[in-house]
């Protein structure tokens, strides 16, 4: 081991050249697809090199968010990202069980990168889970995460402020001399004495982790590898953009749609009835989805439109105030018919006055 670090070493020091022949700015080949799987949200496959992630995004309702419990007390969250790295993406056969540090750690991390870049839940009122599925790895599997899960929102209709892209970078230090490196190799990782993930969009960095083997960097390679690492993910950049430069116009064929309405909160009591009966009941009828918040937004999602206005259209019964001069269809109790009234005002003890004369 000792013989390997060193020959791999001195020679990207003396040489500039690397295990597999590419210089010290290359970033490898990259193919990026998205809409691979028909029947998901969103789909993209990114792949660089050796490395590569099948990403899938997927859209729900304010029923799917994730309560988090945290010092500061318990929050909702609708942005989940889940990175998994099985054994065979290695070569391996090892058992699958509960998400490690690895698991977690490079999900964060990927999850950090992207969170910034999404629109706001007033803008876009969906919680968003991605599944980040490593298929083979040589190096930089979180950062491949970061560019299927851009591509994978926006192919499903996610409005992104921008793209994400992520980049390793490496670096090699004997003495005063130095190489940085673009786009790390799983050996050039272990070999190297740094591993600095870097995401970000073509105006900025989103995220940042440093793993070093050494005592510290200075202000000179920071500035080197920061430099490489912005050329390097405006290249990745450009790559991606040849499969989805900018987000679908609509969400997914198969996504729920969401209709957010504004009731007065005094008449939320009524939209939910005794025991939730009415709120049910137009649930139940209609099979549209209804999550009301206490400030009177309500929210009404279902994968079929006329559930949605259907549902809309009975909440709006419910919360309108009736108007002189309108017409209402009134059910006669007795007979069971139904006609047309116009609705002519009210007397003093604030009975209705209707007409048949429409």
């Amino acid at each position: 081991h000792t013989l390997q670090a060193k020959i791999v070493r001195w020679n990207i020091l003396d040489t500039k050249t690397r295990i597999d022949g590419r210089d010290l700015v290359t970033v490898r080949p990259i193919l990026a697809e998205v809409g691979v799987l028909p029947r998901t949200h969103g789909s993209a496959i990114f792949t660089r090199g050796e490395t590569q992630a099948l990403v899938v995004a997927t859209l729900g309702t304010g029923d799917d968010e994730q309560y988090v419990d945290s010092l500061e007390g318990t929050r909702k969250e609708t942005f989940l990202l889940h990175y998994n790295f099985p054994p065979y993406s290695v070569g391996e056969a090892g058992r699958m069980g509960s998400p490690g540090r690895r698991e977690i750690g490079h999900g964060k991390l990927a999850w950090r990168a992207i969170r910034p870049m999404l629109p706001k839940p007033e803008e876009f009122p969906y919680t968003l889970r991605v599944v980040s599925e490593i298929t083979e790895s040589n190096g930089s599997s979180s950062m491949a995460t970061v560019c299927g899960t851009s591509l994978s929102l926006m192919d499903a209709g996610v409005p992104l402020k921008k793209p994400v892209a992520g980049i390793a970078m490496g670096l090699i230090l004997e003495g005063d001399r130095y190489a940085v490196l673009s786009d790390i190799l799983g050996d050039e990782d272990h070999l190297g004495d740094m591993d600095f993930k870097v995401a970000g969009t073509s105006d900025g960095v989103t995220s940042l982790q440093m793993d070093i083997k050494i005592a510290g960097i200075t202000e000179e390679i920071m500035k080197v590898a920061l430099g490489q690492a912005k050329a390097g993910r405006e290249h990745i950049l450009g790559e991606m953009a040849k499969a989805l430069d900018t987000s679908r116009s609509t969400v997914g064929e198969f996504a729920p749609r969401i209709e957010t309405i504004t009731i007065p909160t005094d008449k939320i009591r009524e939209v939910i009835g005794s025991g939730g009966k009415v709120i049910r009941e137009i649930v139940e009828k209609t099979g549209a989805k209804v999550d009301i918040n206490d400030d009177g937004t309500v929210k009404v999602s279902s994968s079929d439109g006329k559930a949605i206005d259907a549902a809309i259209k009975w909440i709006k019964s419910i919360t309108d105030e009736p108007e002189v001069n309108a017409i209402y269809q009134g059910t006669v109790v007795k007979e069971g018919d139904k006609v047309w009234v116009k609705l002519l005002g009210f007397d003093e003890r604030g009975k209705v006055r209707l007409s048949m004369k429409v």
